[in-house]
């Protein structure tokens, strides 16, 4: 393979910009697949959406395997590409496939086994969880194209190519966009399959989009090799991988796990305020996703300029993405206010659910800037190899601020509360983060100048 994206000479302000566009636009698309999915299913009233709510945190578990076990292999790849070692670079892109593949059959075989006792627990009356029996089954198929999918897009996205993912991300949406409507309703001769509909159409772009990825990481840039594949190497390329990619993990998991516990306590406000949560969600996150595309840009910039001992391009590029996140924070937070009501009335023509709609979007958005500098601080730590670092923050952020606050919000003030709570805990956290960036950042530039820290720490931390 050719060393065609370095990612340590040109200008840092230019080379971030290079990188984050295309990927704003591909997890825009990415992200487009739920958001398009609930606009669709709003349609068919207010208990089929609540179904498709109560799916969210299942779905955002997964995802969150996925993007533990991608930034796993985004953090290794890109070390080894800013060192030029090709043969590693293949060795752990092709393994960071393989091990996307075996924990995703995994996945599967406990969703089907487990979908009944699961959303029960959640909270799902017995109307809702027909419904939900019907989408699960079908997005639990699927699985296997999302973990392969962007654990391959994490591998070409490493060496600095982020504008094939992007588009292959962006036609993905596209077909969806295009086959949502007509298996959902039934235009065009096709049978009116609703939520099944929603889920086949999800099942299908998947497949596209995980088809023209290998096709890119495997034709193009020869990234997959099993001539290196014996049963020692194959598990030494896994430790690597996972040395990153189980903290990562364990981290992302935290996300699905509050967001069962806000869908729980939104169920006490019926199904009007589970439909709403998982609405604003949704909502929250195609604005969430500007910043999402920058922090999964600054995995392969910091990880090859860290591997290459350029520092000062480290910081000099933390500094720039801070100052963007909050800046754009805050430009979406005004929007939200301005546009609640508009937006809400897209998805629901119930007064209630309306309502909760639009007390999330008024509130959330307050503590967006401060969530992405968390969330771009977070990536920066996995890509210089302190994967735990970035896991304690995120457990003293869920344990100390998240819970109680969404749990004391919802005593003190109800639904608005229960919002309000978690955007306190973003503000408070995210802080919080950037000073802890400085002075580790600092701390780890020290002992790797004075021989006290290898390029890349052994096995993480």
């Amino acid at each position: 393979m050719k060393m065609k994206h370095d990612l340590t000479q040109a200008p840092v302000a230019k080379t971030i910009i290079r990188l984050t566009l295309p990927m704003i636009a591909g997890y825009a698309a990415t992200f487009s697949f739920n958001l398009i999915d609930t606009l669709f299913v709003a349609q068919l009233g207010t208990i089929p959406l609540a179904a498709m709510s109560f799916t969210f945190p299942v779905a955002t578990f997964v995802i969150s395997v996925s993007v533990g076990i991608s930034m796993g292999a985004a953090a290794v790849i890109s070390q080894a590409y800013g060192r030029k070692d090709t043969d590693a670079v293949k060795r752990l892109a092709t393994a960071s496939v393989l091990l996307g593949f075996i924990i995703s059959l995994v996945f599967v075989a406990a969703g089907l086994a487990t979908i009944e006792p699961l959303y029960t627990a959640l909270g799902s009356t017995a109307e809702t969880l027909v419904l939900i029996k019907r989408y699960i089954v079908l997005w639990y198929i699927g699985i296997p194209t999302i973990l392969m999918t962007m654990t391959a897009a994490s591998a070409i996205r490493a060496t600095g190519d982020t504008k094939n993912p992007g588009i292959i991300m962006v036609t993905g949406a596209l077909l969806n966009v295009i086959l949502d409507p007509i298996m959902i309703f039934g235009l065009f001769g096709f049978p009116r399959m609703e939520l099944v509909g929603a889920a086949l159409a999800t099942l299908i772009s998947q497949g596209v989009t995980l088809a023209l990825t290998f096709f890119i990481l495997h034709k193009r840039l020869a990234m997959v090799s099993v001539s290196w594949l014996t049963p020692r190497s194959l598990l030494d390329s896994w430790k690597e991988i996972l040395a990153v990619a189980v903290p990562t993990t364990g981290t992302n998991l935290l996300f699905p796990v509050s967001m069962a516990f806000v869908t729980w306590l939104a169920s006490r406000f019926g199904p009007e305020g589970v439909a709403a949560v998982g609405t604003g969600l949704r909502i929250e996150s195609l604005a969430f996703v500007v910043v999402i595309g920058l922090s999964a840009a600054m995995v392969p910039f910091v990880g090859q300029n860290w591997g290459a001992k350029k520092f000062e391009r480290v910081y000099e590029a933390q500094a720039s993405a801070n100052r963007f996140t909050f800046a754009w924070g805050l430009v979406c937070w005004v929007g939200f206010v301005v546009l609640a009501y508009p937006i809400a009335r897209l998805f629901s023509a119930d007064p209630a659910v309306i309502d909760n709609i639009v007390y999330y979007l008024w509130i959330m958005p307050a503590g967006l800037a401060t969530q992405g500098v968390f969330l771009v601080v977070s990536g920066t730590f996995n890509a210089i190899g302190r994967p735990l670092t970035a896991a304690v923050m995120n457990v003293l952020r869920v344990s100390i601020f998240y819970l109680p606050l969404a749990w004391l919000g919802t005593v003190l003030f109800g639904f608005p509360g229960m919002i309000g709570g978690i955007a306190v805990t973003n503000i408070i956290t995210g802080t919080a983060a950037n000073y802890l960036f400085k002075r580790i950042c600092v701390h780890d530039e020290w002992c790797i100048k004075h021989g006290t820290r290898t390029v890349p720490p052994p096995g993480g931390e």
